[in-house]
């Protein structure tokens, strides 16, 4: 593979993004040369009836594959020509392949989230998890941790029926029917012995708490998938109660480097790219 890769960020207050910079340097180790372009709904002023002709366009323009984030990760499915088999068990899709006028979804956050995990919190217990979001990415990563071994996962969403969604489907395709929707937030986490945050909640667009920082307790640990900011309200709150975290750089990470080989067939150095992305971090900090 030579010339020049176009690729992009599909999704709503995408400014802050260091998709860009994470691509463009990770194939320069690989001798390519990528061009990663943000397709921001906020600043065009439009929202997902926007995707079929963003999609159109893109094909018009060259690009090899686009990465979808919020809001668009459940919205774009309906558009594309085939699903993953993880992107279908999922319902969301985060990263598009263009073969020719083919698009193909596919869904790297529950990988992304999974590497992270074991990379951040590796003896975390996993006797019962708290989900907190049911949308796209939290979707990828309930599927994560039951596939991790979670023997109990609840899942809280402000939609009941969008997480009862969720659950129904991890449960036809995972043993074991671990996966319970959990209308009280609070009384989940009394028995909790770790949280996944994935809402948007705490973004810098967001700001914010997702919950009351005194259903925290020492006991748990909490991975928090919002990643600008990387320090979040919910992780200073999860440390001040002595709790392990996980921060959302690490899922995103892992999720763009397998991103980066379904676009350029070239396998990524993923603790390469979290070095390169914390530094990213520190600069922007």
């Amino acid at each position: 593979m030579s010339g020049r890769i176009l690729l992009g960020l599909i999704g709503a207050g995408i400014q802050g993004s260091l998709s860009p910079k994470l691509h463009a340097e990770e194939a320069r180790h690989h001798g390519l040369e990528v061009e990663y372009r943000l397709i921001d709904l906020d600043v065009l002023r439009e929202g997902n009836d926007a995707l079929p002709r963003l999609l159109k366009q893109a094909a018009r323009d060259g690009y090899r594959g686009l990465n979808v984030t919020f809001p668009c990760k459940q919205a774009v499915i309906p558009l594309l020509d085939a699903l993953s088999q993880e992107s279908t068990a999922i319902g969301a899709v985060n990263t598009i392949v263009r073969e020719e006028d083919r698009f193909t979804g596919h869904n790297t956050d529950g990988s992304g989230w999974s590497w992270g995990f074991q990379r951040a919190l590796p003896d975390a217990d996993l006797s019962h998890v708290v989900l907190l979001g049911a949308g796209g990415a939290g979707s990828a990563c309930a599927d994560a941790v039951l596939r991790l071994g979670a023997k109990r996962l609840s899942i809280v969403d402000r939609e009941p029926a969008r997480a009862a969604a969720l659950a129904s489907r991890l449960n036809q395709h995972l043993e074991g029917r671990r996966a319970q929707v959990a209308e009280d937030l609070a009384a989940a986490m009394e028995s909790a012995s770790g949280l996944i945050h994935a809402t948007p909640t705490g973004m810098t667009k967001m700001p914010g708490m997702p919950l009351d920082e005194r259903l925290l307790r020492r006991e748990l640990w909490v991975s928090d998938i919002v990643y600008v900011p990387l320090d979040t309200p919910l992780l200073q709150a999860a440390r001040r109660a002595g709790c392990a975290t996980m921060d959302g750089g690490h899922m995103n990470v892992g999720q763009a480097a397998r991103g980066f080989r379904l676009f350029t067939g070239r396998e990524a150095d993923a603790a390469r790219m979290d070095a390169h992305f914390r530094s990213l971090v520190r600069w922007s900090g």
